[in-house]
């Protein structure tokens, strides 16, 4: 065994203690903080009792230190050292054993415990939860928050967590442990030295009681800012391109100026109450110090105090004035982590939109065919886009879906993919209703094309390979075949020397070119072999020559589709055609039958809505 790897293979089973990839609960989180952090928690407090009971024998072995050096001054003052050994050997040897053994191992334990068993798997298990939890959420989720906003809230929520756990610990065993020994001990010297100590814990408390709400406001209002804060420059990141395209580098510095002097003013304002609260606590402090100082002075000069216990007593009154100190930055700690965790539950907390039903099956593909019965739905509290609206695909049918922007072309798609729950009737796929299969095994059975392609940050292998698991290099290739990409594929080469189908496409495939992240796309989609297939604007991009040797209509004969398009070329070869306005199928037809009738699809093409194809033979 290697000597840097035995820490981590003897520590190894405090590591393990910590099941990290747990699922999260059936239903949304608490919204209520303390509801919160006891289900998060409730799981790992055998744990957190283990560190407590240590932590408060450390309180206590440290305490009983301080009182033990009192007794041995007085020891040294009062016997002769001739006859220290002989009476007192044996109990100064057995201490000394007990402080060389006793003390290290409890803070291995300490350490070992918060280190090992607490700090990272804590945090992971949480954030792991919260990050399985979000991705749970509905489309419209995410469209309505800032993903900069999301993944802080995520992030944030296992730190926190454990440092309000590992705060709340402090309190009880180091705060409470040394107040009460001290209190304690100066009790059984003498009723005068407690009173000091009495009227420090009474200021102390009134402190604390005074400064305590107006801080956690503060803090709540500052975290808040924070979030906004990091919102904003992660939106600023991923939009960096129009900031760039449309000259808006100054006004994106006002915006993002903005929501900083948001922050930077609630910060200040909550730190101003720590330096008031801490400037009160240093008088108070002093204070005790002088009294307990000048109490000792007293009774020693009245013989009912030692040397030994005077200099215990100022020796714990100088520990509790640092604890007194350092607990103020825990109170802090924790109304921090409160207010952060509030913050966090915005998302965290959020009930999903659109959930399975109880034992829920799995949908069941075997012919395609699609059908919208009677369905209503709205976008928030706008009107209904669609009213009553109904549509039969046949199993095998390829739909193209046109109208002007704003008919409810993509809605479709949506409410099919089941981003959305319509408010009343049903929409069926074989006769099951969507609603009440799970969504996963829906998502399955349909592939999907969107306009703007999602590719993730990894090779050409990884995206196509995305559509389906376990898929070899062979099937990766065959698929960027069909979809006229492996040419351009063969040729690339990323900053790091890797080549080809193992070349990284950049965040969100930003290495790439419009048409070749459709192109991916495509193949991810051929790949994934699915029995419905939806495509929306899947060739915007793409040049004639290309999109004219892809032939998305022949390439997925057999399969039902339905096809969002403006061109011409790709919108002929469908078997049917319809036209949506205002959430209602207008018309239906062929080109040709559209063109004749002079309805909306006329003047979409009169108008130059519907794109002909350059050496077309298609005439109106």
């Amino acid at each position: 065994m290697r000597l840097q790897q035995m820490p981590e293979r003897f520590l190894g089973w405090f590591s393990s203690r910590i099941h990290i990839f747990a699922l999260p609960n059936e239903g949304p989180p608490p919204k209520s903080v303390v509801a919160f952090v006891w289900l998060e928690l409730a799981p790992v407090m055998p744990w957190l009792a283990a560190i407590l009971a240590v932590s408060l024998a450390i309180a206590l072995f440290e305490s009983g230190t301080i009182l033990a050096t009192g007794w041995f001054v007085d020891l040294l003052v009062q016997e002769a050292p001739s006859t220290i050994w002989h009476r007192y050997g044996s109990l100064l040897a057995a201490i000394a054993v007990a402080f060389l053994i006793i003390r290290p191992a409890l803070f291995f334990l300490q350490y070992a415990l918060v280190n090992q068993t607490l700090a990272v798997p804590l945090t992971s298990r949480i954030v792991w939860r919260a990050h399985l939890y979000a991705l749970g959420h509905s489309l419209p989720f995410f469209q309505k928050n800032l993903a900069g906003r999301i993944s802080n809230h995520v992030l944030q929520a296992g730190p926190t967590l454990r440092e309000l756990a590992m705060g709340v610990l402090d309190i009880v065993s180091y705060v409470l442990v040394y107040a009460g020994i001290t209190l304690a001990a100066f009790l059984a010297i003498s009723g005068w030295l407690a009173l000091p100590m009495l009227v420090w814990m009474v200021a102390y408390g009134a402190l604390v009681a005074v400064f305590v709400p107006r801080i956690r406001s503060r803090a709540t209002a500052a975290a808040a800012a924070h979030s906004g804060f990091v919102g904003r420059l992660v939106e600023a990141y991923d939009n960096v391109l129009p900031i760039k395209l449309f000259a808006r580098i100054n006004s994106e510095r006002s915006a993002v100026r903005s929501v900083m002097e948001e922050y930077v003013r609630r910060s200040q304002a909550n730190l101003a109450l720590y330096t008031a609260e801490a400037a009160a606590l240093s008088v108070i402090n002093t204070l005790l110090v002088v009294a307990v100082a000048g109490v000792a002075l007293w009774l020693w000069t009245l013989g009912r105090m030692t040397p030994g216990e005077t200099a215990a007593g100022l020796a714990l009154v100088a520990r509790l004035l640092t604890m007194s100190v350092w607990f103020v930055h825990v109170v802090r700690q924790v109304l921090d982590s409160i207010a952060t965790i509030r913050d966090s539950l915005a998302t965290l907390g959020a009930p999903h939109d659109v959930v399975d039903q109880p034992q829920a099956p799995r949908l069941a593909v075997r012919r395609g065919e699609i059908e919208f019965r009677g369905v209503r739905f709205r976008y928030g509290h706008d009107r209904p886009l669609f009213e009553h609206f109904n549509l039969h695909v046949a199993p095998g049918e390829r739909i193209g879906v046109v109208g002007p922007s704003g008919a409810g072309k993509t809605t479709i798609v949506n409410l099919l993919l089941r981003f959305y729950d319509a408010e009343s009737g049903q929409i069926l796929i074989d006769g099951q209703n969507i609603a009440e299969v799970t969504q996963d095994s829906l998502h399955q059975q349909i592939a999907v094309v969107p306009q703007e392609p999602s590719l993730i940050h990894g090779s050409i292998r990884d995206n196509i390979g995305y559509g389906r698991e376990g898929a070899t290099d062979a099937d990766v290739e065959r698929a960027a075949r069909k979809a006229q990409a492996h040419a351009f594929i063969v040729g690339l080469k990323d900053a790091n020397g890797r080549c080809g189908y193992d070349c990284w496409v950049g965040e969100r495939g930003a290495r790439l070119s419009r048409g070749e992240r459709q192109r991916i796309a495509l193949a991810r989609v051929i790949l994934k072999d699915t029995p419905i297939v939806l495509l929306d604007e899947a060739t915007s991009s793409l040049d004639v020559a290309i999109e004219a040797k892809i032939a998305i209509a022949d390439l997925f004969r057999g399969k039902t589709m339905l096809v969002i398009s403006h061109r011409l070329s790709t919108l002929a070869a469908l078997d049917r055609l319809i036209v949506i306005d205002h959430g209602t199928i207008v018309e239906q037809g062929s080109h040709r039958q559209l063109v004749s009738a002079g309805g909306l699809y006329a003047n979409l093409w009169q108008h130059g809505q519907i794109t002909p194809h350059p050496h077309s033979t298609i005439a109106p």
